[in-house]
């Protein structure tokens, strides 16, 4: 029998999005999408270092509108994603201009 390969580690941050993802959604009802609720506490949660640095307490708010793009009030996987590549490139964004001074 030929032994599985072990995950790259591209692979095990993708298993990782999609554990945090399902660990949030469904607790109100729907199993693959984030309601307002759940998508607040994943912020408080797991970028609570964003949230608590936030000034305006609407900005999550409007966060949620901005990434619920059918605009029915649930984040689906796709717009989920799209929060965190938008994370991710601001994180890059601010790892290039530190590398310029260095």
């Amino acid at each position: 029998m030929a032994k599985m390969a072990s995950p790259t580690e591209t692979e095990r941050c993708i298993e990782s999005l999609i554990a945090v993802f399902q660990r949030y959604a469904g607790r109100d009802s729907n199993n693959f999408t984030l309601s307002k609720t759940e998508f607040l506490t994943f912020m408080n949660t797991e970028l609570a270092a964003f949230t608590k640095n936030q000034k305006d307490p609407g900005v999550l708010d409007r966060m949620m509108k901005k990434l619920d793009l059918n605009s029915d009030g649930q984040l689906d996987f796709q717009e989920f994603l799209n929060l965190i590549g938008g994370l991710a490139l601001a994180c890059h964004d601010t790892f290039k201009r530190s590398q310029k001074f260095v």
